[in-house]
């Protein structure tokens, strides 16, 4: 099984096979689950001190910010689908 990775800026990878979803930082329910997972520690901050512009959440309950657009990652992961094809 090959691990296929992601790149989510600033030279950060994460791996394709982990992500359950990416979203916008935007609404108070992901406020609160940034917040929750910063409170038990598996918060991952790829920004670099930009501005979040999604949340990655992982299948481990980890969940990564990064100052990329959604959109940009979603394209991203269906580009390496389609490499696979």
């Amino acid at each position: 099984m090959t691990v296929k990775l992601i790149n989510i800026g600033f030279g950060n990878m994460v791996s394709a096979n982990k992500i359950v979803a990416v979203v916008s930082p935007e609404s108070a329910p992901i406020k609160r689950l940034i917040q929750e997972t910063r409170d038990k520690g598996l918060l991952i901050d790829a920004t670099y001190g930009r501005k979040t512009r999604a949340v990655i959440i992982t299948d481990s309950d980890h969940i990564v910010l990064t100052a990329v657009q959604p959109e940009t990652i979603g394209n991203r992961l269906n580009a390496k689908d389609e490499k696979n094809i």
